[in-house]
């Protein structure tokens, strides 16, 4: 699912959509898409219209999510946790769950962190900093 393409990342969760409802087997990666997608049902309409879904803008300055990147960042952090990495970001989880007591909205104040780490990394052409993440989702859990 690693890809630079837009229309092709939109394309496979649209083929991931259509497989889970139609209960055809999927993949490890494709069940944890289906997952995620079954648990916005905002965006669902979104789903069923493929042409719209694919070339759709989203401009957060007009007050709009990108539901792909929402979604994809809802899977980079249920990714992080299952390899536990950043190291310690397991336990956090934990932490944070016994807090949040819904890990859906856990997820929501971690993806907080994480977009701030990746927009500030995208801004200056650099790696994420993991150490700076870690340490705004410590604060999350304080």
């Amino acid at each position: 699912m690693f890809s630079q393409d837009r229309s092709k990342i939109r394309q496979h969760y649209l083929d991931v959509w259509k497989k889970a409802n139609s209960n055809e087997p999927l993949d490890q990666l494709e069940q944890l898409i289906a997952d995620v997608m079954r648990e916005h049902p905002e965006y669902h309409p979104l789903f069923s219209n493929p042409d719209a879904a694919i070339d759709s803008e989203f401009y957060p300055e007009h007050g709009a999510t990108n539901p792909f990147l929402h979604m994809g960042m809802h899977i980079a952090l249920r990714e992080q946790v299952a390899t536990d990495r950043p190291a310690g970001i397991n336990d956090l989880t934990r932490k944070l769950l016994l807090q949040y007591q819904d890990s859906h909205a856990m997820e929501h104040e971690m993806m907080e962190a994480l977009g701030q780490v990746l927009w500030e990394a995208q801004r200056d052409n650099r790696e994420p900093d993991e150490m700076v993440y870690m340490e705004l989702l410590r604060v999350i859990a304080s």
